[in-house]
């Protein structure tokens, strides 16, 4: 039996997540992730797929972020017909991400259509995919709960194991059965997670491997202590108070923005910020917010007990205002601070976020809270990198606004953290980790940290190589 290996996204990159597994010809495609960076790039990318549809057997998401499941309705606009294996949280908030996805494409065209006609030009750019392909590739969606190990295929199974990343989030585990010779067994971590997070559980253990496919965001990295974390966020709120400013956090709608108002609604209970109005400002998370209410089989004990013992919701109280509708995006414009407003998209890159930089990052009593990862080549990283001026909707802005990041919110484990989940598995068949999911640097420095710890056999997986499997 011919067994192999490789990758058509976050190759030594952070975004775009497309890994093949390929046995005896057939191939089976383990997350189909859209590439985000500067615009150009990230189209060329996304439309050179790399692989015929009809070359797929079978489609496996390890979870929802857009750069794991954004180019799920291409694949189908391509011609993939079959299963795509998900979790049930999973498959819901993927559905919900890649029609906003749709839908802000169709409005780019339309506007780009627009400006195209002023100036008499012909108009040439279309979008990836249409509302009717996110359809098509929802109903071709396959749920499977954590733990429950399926075929899918004669020779191939499937269990899931919760991942601890996001809502639904999972290694996925395969199990290829050779006749006359042991299994191989190969686990793609996906995004791994990290332990003591709220709202979800800690990442699970793993029956013994025989190869990891491992993300490694962070491996040149050691996130902050929640506690300094905690101390952080109040530091902003109380500094936004006495400035009468606004703090503007760029959040992805999953995860993220439910974690945040969780650490808001607590420090406000623990009396260490004042009442301060606080608007999450992306329907998205707001829709994705109703989504994590119906899925308490991914909450963590506390969560659990507060939901459905004490009748509490952690995701909503009195200072929570959930905007839902563009009039009332906009009218925070002119609202006077103090106040926090938490939007979409989280690297900067498109949604209302943009809009409230554009209108107050020229503010010095602005605080831009950064609380997650911003991949090369974005406004976020460039915010991040605290050059002087940046460009908004191709307007330059100098930037006066307060810049603070803070790591612990990450849903990624850094290299810490992910070693001590492999310290939790038997690694006693353990013969490779290939590093996935990272930029060149973080993937170097995770090389020497897992040698370091005696994970001598690791190899930094470069696109469209192809590495076989014993």
């Amino acid at each position: 039996m011919s067994i192999s290996l490789y990758s058509l996204g976050a190759a030594q990159e952070v975004t775009g997540s497309k890994h093949i597994l390929e046995v005896d010809g057939r191939s089976f495609l383990i997350d189909c992730g859209a590439f985000q960076g500067s615009r150009a790039e990230a189209d060329r990318k996304n439309r050179e797929f790399g692989i015929a549809a009809d070359k797929i057997e079978s489609v496996i998401l390890t979870h929802a972020h857009y750069d794991h499941c954004g180019l799920l309705p291409l694949l189908v606009k391509n011609g993939y017909n079959g299963n795509i294996y998900a979790t049930p949280a999973s498959r819901d908030l993927a559905n919900l991400i890649m029609m906003d996805s749709a839908r802000i494409q169709a409005r780019d065209a339309e506007y780009l259509r627009k400006q195209a006609a002023k100036k008499g030009q012909r108009f040439a750019w279309e979008p990836l995919f249409t509302e009717e392909h996110v359809v098509q590739a929802a109903d071709q969606m396959v749920t499977i709960s954590y733990n429950r190990a399926i075929h899918v295929a004669t020779d191939i199974n499937l269990e899931f194991y919760d991942a601890g990343h996001i809502l639904g989030s999972a290694f996925a585990y395969l199990t290829v059965n050779r006749s006359g010779a042991e299994p191989v067994r190969i686990v793609y971590t996906g995004d791994l997670g990290r332990k003591n997070k709220p709202i979800i559980r800690d990442p699970a253990a793993v029956p013994a491997p025989d190869y990891i496919v491992m993300e490694s965001t962070y491996g040149n990295r050691l996130h902050e202590d929640t506690q300094i974390a905690m101390d952080e966020l109040a530091k902003a709120v109380n500094r936004a108070v006495k400035s009468k400013g606004k703090i503007l956090i760029p959040a992805f709608a999953v995860e993220r923005t439910q974690e945040l108002v969780y650490y808001f609604h607590m420090l406000v209970d623990q009396k260490r910020i004042p009442k301060i109005p606080i608007y999450v400002d992306s329907p998205m998370a707001t829709n994705a917010t109703s989504i994590f209410q119906v899925h308490p089989e991914c909450y963590d004990q506390d969560i659990h007990e507060a939901f459905l013992r004490h009748h509490k919701n952690p995701f909503g109280f009195n200072e929570l205002t959930f905007t839902t509708n563009v009039a009332e995006s906009k009218a925070l414009n002119d609202k006077p601070g103090p106040m926090v407003i938490i939007s979409a998209d989280g690297m900067c890159e498109a949604g209302r976020i943009v809009h409230h930089l554009a209108n107050n990052i020229s503010r010095p009593s602005t605080t831009i809270l950064l609380v997650g990862f911003m991949a090369d080549n974005t406004l976020g990283r460039r915010i991040q990198n605290r050059e002087k001026e940046v460009r908004i909707m191709n307007e330059w802005h100098p930037v006066r606004a307060e810049i603070m990041q803070i790591n612990a919110f990450s849903a990624h484990a850094d290299y810490g953290e992910s070693i001590e989940w492999l310290d939790s598995l038997d690694t006693s068949r353990l013969k490779k980790i290939f590093l996935v999911h990272g930029e060149p640097d973080a993937q170097r420095a995770f090389t020497e940290h897992l040698d370091k710890s005696g994970y001598h056999n690791v190899d930094i997986v470069e696109y469209g190589k192809v590495y076989g499997i014993e």
